[in-house]
């Protein structure tokens, strides 16, 4: 009798033990599958510094010593995103901001935002203001008497957070490239790019 009971033990431990196996086997697929996932997931979502696309112009050919010009930096969304307008509708959004990081003696007279539209999300409870497709921001600034004649980099900065229906990516901050001539104080400039300029 003892005999028989200890090889019904042992037979129950031979019926167990495929299924042990394909537990462990599973168990150990499971991390490879999560993280699958995890990338596809992600993959769906574009960088946030991918979002938005910029192009810098400048109101004139060419810059005289002292004086002022103006920037308009033109933002085109990717579709089915938006970012906040500069005036937010609520305390928690951030702001688009288009920041100056310009070289000594460079003054910013004044930077001009279009108003944001008013739009319901599933994110809010509210509408809130934001840009989509394409728009423009223009910047007053004024050049420095002794500025260094030629080519000169203007470094300015595009801060936004980028969201879609229902989700928002990390705020970033992006490098609008730019670039002027500044000429001698007694040169003539003539207006460059007036498609965009003329735009209010």
């Amino acid at each position: 009798m003892a005999s028989e009971v200890s090889g019904d033990r042992y037979q129950g431990k031979a019926d167990r033990a495929p299924f042990i196996c394909a537990a462990v086997f599973l168990t150990s697929l499971l991390p490879c599958f999560l993280t699958s996932l995890s990338a596809q997931q992600g993959a769906k979502l574009p960088l946030a510094k991918d979002v938005v696309k910029l192009t810098a112009y400048v109101s004139l050919d060419k810059v005289s010593r002292g004086r002022a010009f103006e920037v308009a930096v033109v933002a085109e969304i990717m579709a089915g995103f938006h970012v906040n307008s500069n005036k937010p509708s609520e305390d928690y959004l951030i702001p688009t901001q288009l920041l100056p990081e310009l070289p000594a003696g460079y003054k910013v007279l004044g930077t001009t935002y279009p108003p944001g539209k008013l739009k319901k999300f599933e994110f809010s409870e509210k509408k809130l203001s934001v840009y989509e497709g394409k728009f423009t921001l223009r910047m007053k600034i004024q050049a420095p008497a002794g500025a260094p004649l030629g080519a000169t980099k203007l470094p300015l900065t595009l801060r936004y957070q980028a969201c879609n229906d229902s989700a928002c990516l990390p705020p970033v901050k992006i490098p609008v490239p730019l670039e002027i001539q500044i000429a001698a104080a007694s040169a003539s400039a003539h207006a460059a790019n007036s498609e965009i300029f003329r735009k209010q």
